[in-house]
Formats: structure tokens, sequence, C-alpha cells
């Protein structure tokens, strides 16, 4: 079976990664644009955010599909000519490491859960790539920044190099501007 293409595209906040990414996604093929969303609305300006997201996505041509916690869910979703785009890991992250803070049961807190959310995610996105014609990823850059919750950070910095293995091309924005560095 033919393999998709995987580029990841990591950096700052408001750098230009989502738009440069749509961008790429737009100029790679003509199959279908799915667009993964892993944010969720807690607040008024994140419910606001996320609909005027999906608006525009809409209107751009994108079929989006919202998924915040288990990304396998989506793939019964995707076909081979498939142009998919993922925003963002960051995101997702938060969203599966503080699982259950409601609670006070948070998977960060429980042994083994979230190397096994981190595994079931390898296992997705290499399925995506096994079935869609190109997969692109993108991710806050915050390794450099000053985090408070180190667990969170040694977790990203453990995805953004598996995925910079795995890509084709790897892509730091700044400023609005890529830089290839893979």
């Amino acid at each position: 079976m033919a393999r998709g293409q995987l580029v990841f595209i990591s950096g700052g906040v408001r750098s230009g990664k989502s738009a440069y990414a749509e961008m790429l996604v737009r100029d790679t093929g003509k199959g279908r644009r799915i667009y993964l969303a892993s944010g969720q609305a807690y607040d008024e300006e994140m419910i606001e955010r996320i609909e005027r997201h999906r608006k525009d996505r809409q209107e751009d041509g994108w079929l989006t599909i919202e998924q915040a916690y288990s990304m396998a869910n989506v793939l019964q979703e995707l076909e081979p000519d498939d142009l998919v785009l993922w925003d963002c890991v960051t995101t997702w992250l938060a969203n599966e490491l503080y699982e259950g803070w409601e609670t006070g049961n948070m998977c960060a807190d429980i042994e083994d859960c979230m190397e096994q959310k981190w595994g079931k995610l390898q296992e997705t996105i290499l399925e995506m790539l096994n079935t869609v014609h190109s997969l692109t990823i993108v991710s806050n850059e915050v390794l450099d920044d000053f985090v408070r919750d180190r667990l969170y950070q040694s977790w990203l910095g453990r995805i953004h190099i598996w995925l910079v293995q795995k890509a084709d091309q790897a892509l730091e924005m700044e400023n609005g501007l890529s830089f290839r560095r893979k």
C-alpha cells in the first residue's frame, strides 16, 4: 500500500502555522480537504472562535472533523485521496493529558495512561499515512517558553521528535515565514 506524505509544521503562537498549513494542503492534490480540529469550547470566546473557524473552513471547501480526544475515531471517515490537516498536537495533548481534571482523576496522574494514549496516537498516525494522500500536522513550539508544567513539556518534546523522524518534511514557522528543517 502506498504511504501518504507526512508534513510537520511547528512554531510559536500566532506564527502563521495554520494559514501556511492550509495553503500547503490546498496545493497538494485534488482529494477532499479534511480539517481535524482538536479545540474544545470551554468559554464564550472559544465558542465564538470555533464557530468562526467552522464557517471559514466550510466556505473554503474544508470538511471539518472535530476530534478533541481519541484520534483513532477519525480513521473510519478517511478515504485514499484525502488531504488531511490536523490542527493541533498541543491542544490534543492538553485534552488527553488532563482528561478527568473535573473529577480529580487526570490521566497525567494515572500510571501509564498517557503512554497508552501516545501508543494509540502513533498507531493512528501510521494508519492515516497508509490511508490518505497526505497528512499535515500542526503544533505549537512551547519548548523554549517558560512553562510551569514540565510533564506537558516533556510529552510535547517526545511527540515532536517522533513526528519529525516520521515526517517527509518538517517546517518551522516564525513571523509568517517558513523554515524547512527536514
